[in-house]
């Protein structure tokens, strides 16, 4: 079915809706003059009783009045005439209304009927307009698609004859590829013809020359390898000791004399230069008598109002200080006063250490701890390592393993307690030969430690090897401790130019683009060219930057050297 006929189609129902509505409104008009009538012969019925209640009325007036009988049949006439003549009204009046009704009715009709008919040829014009725009709309499409069904016609004969060129061209690779592999036969042959030939000229097969001439060369790498290693071996031999011993020559000469000045003096000052002669006495009994009863060495120059103390013992060194210092402040130097201050200093330095290893004990949580134990941590209130007090270290070393332990889920007050004891040793090292890790093993032992401490305290250095979690802990936390910069005594100046000199050692290197000294000089990056370093490179110069560090400086702890060699690709996709 076309477009037109689905149009008319519309306009026929369209025109039939409008003809329906028309009569509906007929219908409606009809009811209208129905319901008029019907109120025509309620006012005829009206009049009609209100006649016969006059007639009612007149006939009681006749028998009431019968001498009025003939005026009331007149009357009765008249009335009956009246009623004729409002009777004749009211049908003539129904008959107006009726008629005006029909004609209103058919003017209506005739008003929808011409408002349909106009509504219709509007929608008619509108369907007919459309129509041929879709019509006009089918026309171009079909003519696009019979240009789009010429180009595909076009197109194919372009692919057939594509495919037909693309069948020869096989057909010729085809026949250059069997020719190809006739010619890589027949240069098999004549390679196999030539090793055969060479075969039977050196009497041996391929195989067995390759091996020769291997075994030939690896004897060789053997023999020059053996040789280059007997010379290093020899030459280690003949310089190591001497190389040794100018080392450790060198660093005593540059530190020991400096280290051992600031490890073992102290310097009081004076209100004036006139105290340094009390302090001598006559003939100098004040300051022999100071030093047989404190133990502790006087040195009185000519430092402006200071003199120095010096002992190795930094108790008995605190001791003496505190001893001068109250004799000074008093006044009254001889050598029965220097003995009763003596008495005095070294009580108040017990307390001192008592209440240090008291303080000490709460801030690491030990509260379970003997005596002894307790005054041997107090000492080492004025116990230092390389500048670093020992109880302060101590502790830091407690908190530290104390993490550690909590991270890694074991029991937290054994773990401190074995990082707050593994110095204790320090205590008595001047008293008791050995090493202060085996001292201190030992004391913790008597003291009734567990044998975990015990073991903790000797293996942190590695006289003992570590076999405990414990153990191993305790020597993380002591090194982290030791070597957190600013811990121990190192000059600003020394530590910047390790650090240059690090840099300058690697940076000097060839292939190497970017150095970095990192963790305070513990570790150092080096960023080498990947086109000028290869993967074997890289770890040669790892070990050349290494082996460098280790002859030219002197550091605590070790430096790890790590060369990053990284290649990059960049492509652009455009």
């Amino acid at each position: 079915m076309t477009a037109p006929y689905w149009v008319l189609v519309v306009a026929i129902v369209v025109l039939g809706a409008l003809v329906v509505a028309g009569l509906l409104f007929g219908a409606r008009a009809l009811r209208q003059m129905q319901s008029d009538r019907a109120n025509a012969q309620e006012r005829e019925e009206q009049a009609v009783g209100a006649a016969q209640a006059k007639v009612a009325d007149a006939n009681a007036k006749a028998a009431s009045v019968r001498a009025e009988v003939a005026a009331a049949k007149a009357e009765a006439t008249s009335a009956r005439a009246e009623a004729r003549r409002v009777l004749e009204d009211a049908h003539s009046e129904a008959d107006t209304i009726l008629e005006r009704a029909h004609r209103q009715a058919e003017a209506d009709a005739e008003q929808v009927r011409s408002a349909a008919r106009r509504s219709g040829e509007r929608e008619v014009a509108l369907l007919n307009a459309t129509a041929k725009e879709q019509a006009a709309e089918v026309e171009r499409r079909a003519a696009r698609i019979d240009e789009r069904e010429r180009l595909h016609g076009d197109e194919v004969e372009r692919l057939v004859e594509r495919e037909r060129r693309l069948g020869t061209q096989d057909a010729d690779l085809s026949s250059r590829e069997s020719a190809l592999l006739n010619r890589e036969a027949e240069i098999k042959q004549q390679e196999e013809q030539k090793r055969r030939e060479l075969e039977r000229i050196a009497s041996l097969t391929a195989e067995a020359a390759r091996a020769e001439l291997v075994s030939d060369i690896e004897a060789q790498a053997k023999r020059e390898a053996a040789i280059m290693v007997r010379d290093i071996e020899s030459d280690a031999k003949n310089t190591a000791d001497t190389r040794a011993r100018r080392i450790v020559v060198d660093a005593i000469q540059r530190i020991a004399s400096e280290q051992t000045s600031e490890s073992v003096v102290s310097v009081l000052h004076l209100p004036s230069d006139e105290m340094k002669g009390r302090i001598i006495g006559r003939e100098g009994r004040n300051i022999r008598a100071f030093e047989s009863v404190t133990g502790v060495n006087l040195i009185i120059d000519d430092t402006p109002e200071a003199v120095l103390l010096s002992c190795f013992d930094p108790v008995r060194r605190e001791v003496g200080r505190l001893t001068l210092e109250k004799l000074v402040l008093d006044g009254r130097i001889h050598p029965h006063r220097i003995e009763e201050v003596f008495d005095s200093a070294k009580n108040e330095v017990d307390r001192l250490c008592d209440r240090a290893a008291e303080e000490a004990l709460v801030d690491v949580g030990i509260t379970d701890i003997h005596p002894e134990l307790a005054k041997l941590l107090g000492r080492l209130r004025y116990r230092t390592s390389y500048g670093q007090n020992v109880l302060k270290h101590l502790v830091e070393t407690a908190h530290i393993a104390g993490i550690m332990a909590a991270e890694l889920g074991l029991d937290i007050p054994s773990m401190k307690r074995a990082a707050f004891l593994h110095d204790i040793g320090k205590a008595l090292t001047h008293e008791v030969e050995g090493s202060h890790a085996l001292i201190g093993a030992d004391l913790a032992r008597k003291y009734g430690e567990s044998e975990d401490v015990v073991h903790a305290i000797e293996a942190h250095h590695n006289e003992v090897p570590p076999q405990t979690i414990e153990a191993v802990l305790t020597q993380a936390a002591d090194a982290c401790s030791g070597g957190r910069p600013g811990a121990r005594r190192e000059s600003l100046e020394a530590y910047v130019k390790r650090l240059e000199r690090i840099e300058e050692i690697a940076a000097g290197k060839v292939g190497v683009e970017k150095v970095f000294a990192m963790q305070a000089g513990r570790e150092i990056r080096v960023m080498v060219r990947p086109e000028d370093i290869d993967d074997i490179g890289a770890a040669v110069l790892a070990r050349d930057v290494a082996k460098q560090i280790e002859e030219e400086l002197t550091y605590p702890g070790q430096i790890r050297v790590t060369v990053v060699r990284e290649s990059r690709v960049t492509e652009l996709a455009r």
